[in-house]
């Protein structure tokens, strides 16, 4: 298989291989940064923690936060097969996810590093019956490796960037050899269908967005009820999963806000929570009372801002929003999955940065189901509309919720183009239970 590869690839293997031990110092500063899990660092070497269930087995892989909930309806309706789940990922906020948002017989293990060695361990122990690449988690010695087993691969819920578009096509034959690796290619616009054609996707059938039919995420009540008698009857501003950059611009924009709205309160939710402490010293700037909720503080009357640093509570905010801002959007990141805030009633605000989104947000902002702002200056203005007008509010919620009724569907479209994989499977297991 190695000499039919493009030099690339090559190159790619054996560096990936002859790196293996220096692992350890990759774990170590991992570990340091808590972006690795200390008594699960062994699965980054394919050794698993796990018994492996018995039967055919689907094995599902996703980046990280996102691409974990875009597949959760989907594992769901996989579920119902009688078939068991392997999913796994790379981060460990997705594993907290995954232990707080699946049930307890979808197995949930940290994808190997990209060595040849610990793939092959990996996929040795777990033998997998179909793989589902979520998106676009392209791992050369992950994929080479399933494809040589003969392992059947599928890429669902399918993106390709418009940055890593042309990126790719500088390396026309590495990319042409990993897609041309998988069976079946599932993507989520015509556009994405368009690019990985054009970059050597055997079979592509444009089947939506997964995110679309994602239910909107759950909220413990207790802590509602606890969270809406601290912030009494209060317009509440919720700045969702922002990046480094934006946490300055929302606080300026509380603070260009809150002499016309004093009850106002802005909850700040971070993308990544072990930010928290570091968003609360970049406010301590600013002449607000900042409160932080994973150090067990709820706002008082006198705080301005609170930092939501925890995980899976993004759908206590949506619940308790006036508006929401949609973070990764200021900035060159590419902007958050609105979906779930539109699916909890909350009128959403974004920056001009949604490729990530692309199509979804066209689709909202031509409909007037989200409103894009360009400036700092901008979204103060807005917000300040918004939070005097709640008949405007009301009609964005409706104009959003019918668009994404609109979009949805993808689930559906989904395990059409799947089932006659889930055919052979429902037979290997009928094989197996004989």
């Amino acid at each position: 298989m190695t000499q039919d590869l493009p030099l690339t690839l090559r190159a790619y293997r054996r560096l990936s291989a002859a790196a293996a031990p220096l692992t350890g110092l990759l774990v170590g500063r991992r570990l340091r940064q808590g972006k690795e899990d200390a008594a699960r660092v062994g699965e980054r070497r394919g050794y698993p923690t796990v018994e492996r269930p018995s039967g055919p087995l689907i094995w599902i892989h996703g980046a990280s936060v996102g691409e974990v909930l875009a597949v959760a309806e989907l594992i769901e309706r996989l579920r119902t097969l009688q078939v068991r789940i392997l999913l796994t990922s790379g981060t460990v906020t997705s594993a907290a996810i995954v232990a707080r948002r699946f049930p307890s017989d979808v197995v949930h293990q940290y994808i190997p590093f990209d060595s040849p060695r610990y793939v092959a361990r990996f996929l040795e122990f777990w033998q997998p019956s179909l793989a589902l690449f979520v998106e676009s988690d392209l791992w050369p010695n992950l994929i080479l490796s399933s494809a040589a087993r003969r392992v059947p691969m599928v890429l669902v819920n399918g993106r390709m960037s418009p940055r890593s578009f042309p990126r790719w096509r500088r390396a026309s034959a590495t990319i042409s050899t990993l897609l041309g690796s998988f069976e079946l290619c599932l993507a989520q616009s015509e556009v994405d269908a368009e690019r990985f054609s054009a970059l050597g996707a055997r079979d592509v059938i444009t089947t939506g967005n997964l995110k679309l039919d994602v239910a909107a995420p759950p909220a413990d009540e207790a802590k509602l009820d606890q969270l809406q008698a601290a912030m009494a009857d209060r317009p509440i501003v919720v700045a969702a999963s922002t990046h480094p950059g934006e946490e300055e611009v929302i606080a300026s924009v509380h603070a260009a806000l809150a002499s016309r709205f004093p009850a106002l309160l802005t909850v700040i939710v971070p993308r990544h929570p072990q930010r928290g402490e570091e968003v609360a010293r970049t406010l301590e700037t600013t002449r607000f009372k900042v409160a932080l909720r994973s150090h067990d503080q709820l706002p008082e009357a006198e705080t301005g801002i609170y930092v939501a640093d925890t995980m899976g509570e993004l759908g206590l905010f949506y619940r308790l929003a006036t508006l929401v801002f949609m973070g990764g959007s200021l900035i060159e990141h590419g902007g958050q999955n609105p979906i779930e805030a539109i699916k909890l009633g909350a009128p959403v605000l974004h920056g001009p940065h949604v490729f990530n989104f692309a199509d979804v947000y066209a689709a909202l902002n031509a409909a007037g189901g989200a409103v894009q702002v360009g400036s700092e200056t901008q979204l103060a203005v807005q917000v300040g509309r918004w939070l005097t007008d709640q008949s405007t509010r009301q009609r964005v919620v409706a104009a959003g919720s019918a668009v994404v009724e609109r979009l949805g569907g993808a689930l559906e479209r989904s395990l059409a183009a799947l089932e006659p994989y889930l055919m052979q499977l429902r037979i290997e297991r009928g094989a197996h239970d004989a």
